[in-house]
């Protein structure tokens, strides 16, 4: 048994070593074209280069709350009638979501940081930016219920949680559609005007890229560390009822 799941867990670890290395070589390159390689932008100057992190990363802090909602859904279905698959979702889901706060908080960061440089004001309580608060508190507070919560109930209600996370999310990407808001207007599918120069895809497209390819490897990363303490809870709760089983002879 111990040897088929070595042989396993080496392929795994192979995979994932290699798709680690080209990430962080997509990564160098995403980084050269956007600090070095693009031209600098005639209004904003250099800090103009905030846009090749700020809006590849926004776009996918919009994408994990559908894979942890999916993940959550799967765990709510499956925990009474195949617990194992619930437990699976649910370490899916607990890795997405740790994945989302982390790109939502550098979103957040460096929003506010561009926002000082272009408008002198690190924070407006605008539809675009509130609800994009709104959907880190959520994200945040299912954290602290995975982590705190003391009722046992804790992986149902941060899979509601996850929920209201999920309707938030097409909110925040509809926000600059639906109301008038200080945050600039959509850079794709935002009516006349609206795309990247030529000049500003290679940049654009290595980041989203990159940062793609990170937050997989991350989520899988997490997969497999949460899976492996599931799995020890349970060997470890498997003993304890053995040594009691021994104990009542």
């Amino acid at each position: 048994m111990n040897r088929q799941a070595d042989q396993t867990i080496r392929p795994m670890q192979l995979v994932a070593f290699s798709w680690l290395v080209v990430t962080l070589g997509v990564l160098v390159i995403g980084f050269r074209e956007a600090i070095f390689l693009v031209p600098t932008d005639a209004a904003q100057g250099d800090v103009g280069r905030i846009f090749y992190y700020h809006v590849p990363i926004a776009m996918l802090s919009l994408a994990f709350p559908f894979l942890n909602f999916a993940a959550s859904l799967a765990f709510l279905y499956w925990r009474h009638r195949d617990p194992l698959k619930a437990l699976s979702a649910d370490a899916m889901a607990l890795a997405s979501a740790e994945v989302t706060i982390v790109y939502l908080s550098i979103v957040l960061s460096t929003g506010m940081l561009w926002g000082k440089a272009a408008w002198g004001i690190w924070w407006t309580w605008d539809a675009r930016l509130t609800s994009l608060l709104l959907l880190w508190l959520l994200y945040v507070s299912y954290l602290i219920v995975r982590r705190f919560s003391s009722t046992g109930q804790s992986q149902t209600i941060a899979a509601i949680l996850s929920v209201f996370a999920a309707v938030d999310s097409p909110i925040v990407y509809m926000s600059i559609r639906w109301w008038r808001t200080q945050h600039p207007a959509p850079v794709f599918g935002g009516g006349p005007g609206s795309g990247l120069d030529k000049s500003m895809m290679p940049a654009f497209v290595w980041n989203i890229a990159a940062w793609a390819m990170w937050g997989i490897f991350i989520t899988g990363y997490r997969y497999a560390l949460e899976r492996r303490r599931q799995i020890a809870e349970q060997d470890a709760a498997l003993s304890a009822i053995e040594a009691s089983l021994e104990l009542t002879q």
